[in-house]
C-alpha cells in the first residue's frame, strides 16, 4: 500500500501542477481579481522613498514602534478599530526587488503539489472506501476544505476582491478533483482493494 500512496502522490502531485500552470498561463482566470495600480510610478516611487524592507505593511498602521510591545499593539489595534477614520485602509506586501518568476519557484510549487496529493493519498489509504466514486468524493471533499481553509478568511478579513477567491477556490476544488481521480484508481481501500485482486 506504501507504494500505490506513493506513486499515487507522486502522479497527482504532477497532474496537480500542470493543472496550476494552465490556469494561471493559458486561462484568463488566473488573472480575474488583479488589477494594474493607478499611478503606478508615482506610488511605486513613494514605496521606494519609505520602505527599504521586504514585508507585510497595514494601514492604517498601529502608530506605534515596530518592536513596540504585544501589549500596546493590541491596545493601538483596538482604538483603531473604535476610530477607523475616513481614509483608505488594507496591507501591502512588498518586496523593494522585483524577483519574477524563478525557477526556485516553480520547484516549490511542484514539490507543495506533490505533498498535497501524498497527504490526500495517505488519508485515503485509511478507510475502508470500496467504490471509486466514494474515493473521489473523498479527495472532492479535502479539496473543500483546503479551497475555504484561507480563501474565506483573507475575503472577509483583508477584502481580497470576491472574483480572485471564487477564482482561488474553483482552481484548488478542480485541482483535488484532478488528483482525486489520480488518487482514487491507483489506492484501492479494504475491499476494493481485494475485489481488484480477484478480479
Amino acid at each position: 500500500m506504501a507504494k500505490r500512496v506513493l506513486l499515487a502522490g507522486i502522479l497527482g502531485g504532477v497532474l496537480m501542477f500542470l493543472w496550476g500552470g494552465l490556469w494561471h498561463d493559458q486561462l484568463p482566470t488566473g488573472l480575474a481579481g488583479l488589477r494594474s495600480l493607478p499611478g503606478e510610478q508615482a506610488v511605486v516611487s513613494v514605496l521606494k522613498a519609505n520602505v527599504s524592507e521586504p514585508g507585510m505593511y497595514l494601514f492604517p498602521g498601529f502608530g506605534v514602534p515596530d518592536d513596540a510591545p504585544f501589549a500596546q499593539k493590541k491596545a493601538a489595534m483596538q482604538n483603531l478599530e473604535k476610530n477607523p477614520g475616513n481614509g483608505p485602509q488594507g496591507f501591502l506586501v512588498y518586496s523593494p526587488v522585483g524577483a519574477g518568476l524563478s525557477p526556485k519557484m516553480l520547484v516549490t510549487e511542484a514539490a507543495t503539489n506533490i505533498i498535497q496529493a501524498l497527504l490526500v493519498a495517505f488519508l485515503l489509504a485509511q478507510t475502508s472506501l470500496k467504490r471509486f466514486s466514494s474515493r473521489l468524493g473523498f479527495a472532492f471533499v479535502l479539496g473543500l476544505l483546503a479551497s475555504i481553509t484561507t480563501n474565506i478568511s483573507l475575503w472577509n478579513f483583508y477584502q481580497f476582491p470576491t472574483i480572485w477567491i471564487v477564482g482561488q477556490i474553483t482552481f484548488l476544488i478542480i485541482g483535488y478533483f484532478l488528483v482525486g481521480i489520480v488518487v482514487a484508481a491507483v489506492v484501492k481501500t479494504g475491499d476494493a482493494r481485494s475485489a481488484a485482486a480477484v478480479a
